[in-house]
């Protein structure tokens, strides 16, 4: 688009497709693809692998479904644990683990056994040859299908660059950390189980069964001496091999139990990075009266510049305003009686259809406030992205509400527990809105808890959250959620 032909007027349909069918993502991928940074996605493997003919190429990867499995690299000197973690994420994912080790050992390689009279002798291998070994195997089905974990590889910034020139990109990068001292002293405790290659440890990890206990062995090279050198090693090298992976890399310190490195992880490898694609949020807040709707609506407008549509408020300024649309209002106001869906929507898609609201998006609150409500609101095509549903509880609302008071004299409003006035004379004066006493308030509430059910039922990407906080926190787990990507739902 030409920049000198803002602003662009774009219809709410564009960017609702492009958003529900990931096309932005998709052509993110596609400019990509023409980086060295980013491989691994159907348009890079095909500048890796430039087949002859790319269609049958470009199916077959559509095919595999395979662009969510694990590709996790971790790393980290000697006696950090990395073997350990990598098994648990390897038996939690089910996915394939690859060391030095394993792919050494693999039977039916003709790379494997030359690489076995070259490792049993020098106990290192050839950067050249191992990558090839990594190579073969990760061509295999069940890495294809179900992903992989490399172990301790790359070793080295040569090793990082063999990796990447191969196509090789791994989503997760972990490295493990800790002090060289704790280190030494964790790998003199070190056994190994040579039936199952588990990693025990005569302080922390002993198995408790003594047939286990009984076969275990000391490994070679866990001396002191030989720790401090392997140590000094790896310090000189992974310097090098970090910035290969700047993007996708997490520090996890590995001087502390490691159930919880594990549990730290786990939780990395599961996370998807953000992408860069364009995205318009389309919030929609639901939650009971004196949830606080309103002021995390006005936080999200303002930070973010999003339209801040109250329904009830599109009401009032339409009657207030003498509109179209007020004059069929006003005879419900006047008699306090619901005002009809279809006047509802007539208002509310004309909101939603403005400028702002398609360009930079917006934020819904007071409607829907049933299943109905949301499936008309849906049929129409203004289907929110994000649904959050604040949840408080019926004390903390009758709080928050029947306190509340107004100076007939001078407009401001007080709390009687939150903002008392400020003298017994305008205490004296304070009036209580009808919608605030306590009958109202619990009438209010019901009518919330008896529809919200079906409504989270119909929002199965909604995210509830405790709406009974600080209204600043409540508001960071909100922008929290409009940022990150929504996370996957089981069946």
């Amino acid at each position: 688009m030409d920049a000198t032909t803002f602003p662009h007027r774009i219809p709410p349909e564009m960017p609702q497709y492009g958003q529900a069918n990931h096309i932005f993502e998709l052509m993110q991928v596609t400019r990509l693809a023409l980086s060295s940074d980013h491989l691994g996605s159907m348009l890079e493997r095909l500048l890796v692998h430039q087949p002859e003919d790319p269609i049958p190429f470009m199916i077959e990867h559509l095919q595999l479904d395979n662009d969510d499995v694990p590709r996790i690299v971790i790393l980290g000197p000697p006696a950090s644990g990395k073997t350990t973690i990598a098994m648990w994420l390897c038996k939690h994912l089910n996915c394939n683990l690859l060391n030095v080790e394993n792919l050494v050992g693999r039977e039916l390689s003709q790379l494997a056994s030359a690489a076995r009279k070259y490792y049993h002798r020098f106990r290192d291998l050839p950067s050249q040859l191992l990558i090839r070994m990594v190579q073969e195997r990760l061509e295999e089905e069940d890495c294809v299908r179900r992903g992989w974990i490399l172990d301790g590889i790359p070793e080295s910034r040569e090793q990082a660059l063999m990796i990447q020139t191969l196509g090789i990109a791994p989503r997760h990068v972990i490295v493990l950390s800790a002090p060289d001292m704790v280190l030494i002293e964790r790998n003199l405790g070190k056994r190994i189980d040579p039936q199952t290659g588990e990693i025990y440890h005569t302080t922390f990890d002993w198995p408790p069964d003594t047939d286990t206990q009984d076969r275990l062995m000391l490994p070679e090279g866990i001396s002191e001496v030989e720790t401090a050198q392997k140590l000094l090693d790896y310090h000189r090298s992974i310097i090098r091999v970090l910035p290969s992976y700047p993007k996708i890399l997490k520090t996890i310190s590995a001087d502390q139990p490691c159930v919880d490195v594990f549990c730290q992880a786990l939780t990395y490898v599961q996370t998807h990075h953000r992408s860069n694609a364009p995205f318009t949020p389309r919030v929609l807040l639901c939650g009971p009266v004196g949830s606080g709707k309103s002021l995390q609506a006005a936080l999200l407008a303002q930070k973010y510049g999003l339209a801040n549509i109250c329904c009830g408020q599109l009401l009032k300024e339409a009657v207030a305003d003498k509109s179209k649309f007020g004059e069929l209002i006003r005879p419900f106001f006047e008699k306090e009686m619901a005002v009809p869906d279809s006047i509802i929507m007539k208002m509310l898609t004309q909101r939603l259809d403005q400028q702002d609201s398609v360009q930079k998006g917006w934020v819904l609150h007071g409607f829907p406030r049933d299943l109905d409500q949301a499936q008309m609101l849906d049929s129409l095509g203004y289907s929110p992205n994000r649904v959050f549903f604040l949840n408080v509880p019926l004390d903390s609302v009758m709080e928050r509400l029947t306190l509340r008071r107004m100076d007939p004299v001078t407009g401001d409003r007080y709390h009687l527990l939150y903002k008392p006035p400020p003298t017994q004379e305008i205490q004296e004066r304070l009036l209580q809105n009808p919608r605030d006493h306590e009958e109202r308030v619990k009438f209010k509430m019901d009518l919330f808890y008896r529809n919200s059910a079906e409504l989270e039922q119909f929002y199965s990407q909604a995210i509830t959250l405790n709406g009974d906080q600080d209204p600043y926190t409540v508001f960071e787990y909100i922008e929290s959620g409009i940022i990150n990507p929504l996370p996957k739902k089981g069946p």
